[in-house]
């Protein structure tokens, strides 16, 4: 059985996000998994930001991922450049019906479904900062370790 709930009482579905937008988040995080990362979607950064995905590999290599839903989508958010100052790698994530020339090339480019992605392009690594990482590790620590004592909270409470 399943603690977290992919249904509007999933607190990381918080309606900011389109239908097409998760679409494309399901397809990158399975690709992710498949590359032996772990993930966190919509961590809050020390910036004040929320990155839409966060993977980390057994190297501890950081990576961000910013998903586009559409071509609007992205000309409407110029927020994408402060996140590197929290990952060694940056990736623009978005569906088949996004032209991928309109992302940057200096960030790495996944192309996603419901069902799988398709890394178009790898991100340039810049490597964090020491004291940078720690911070980004424990935030991720933590936020994966609070979500999952909520989620079997949460699945408790609706066994009583």
């Amino acid at each position: 059985m399943p603690i977290v709930s992919l249904h509007s009482d999933n607190p990381l579905i918080d309606g900011r996000q389109s239908d097409r937008a998760l679409m494309v988040r399901r397809g990158v995080q399975r690709l992710l998994s498949d590359l032996g990362l772990s993930m966190v979607p919509e961590l809050c950064l020390a910036s004040g930001r929320r990155a839409d995905l966060v993977g980390l590999n057994a190297a501890g290599e950081i990576w961000i991922v910013e998903i586009k839903s559409s071509i609007e989508d992205y000309r409407s958010d110029r927020k994408w450049p402060d996140y590197r100052q929290h990952c060694d790698r940056l990736f623009f994530a978005t569906h088949a019906g996004v032209p991928a020339q309109l992302f940057p090339q200096d960030c790495g480019l996944i192309v996603a479904d419901d069902w799988s992605g398709h890394m178009l392009r790898e991100a340039p690594e810049h490597r964090l900062a020491a004291a940078s990482r720690k911070a980004m590790l424990l935030r991720f620590a933590r936020a994966a370790a609070d979500r999952l004592l909520q989620a079997e909270l949460s699945v408790g409470l609706s066994q009583t």
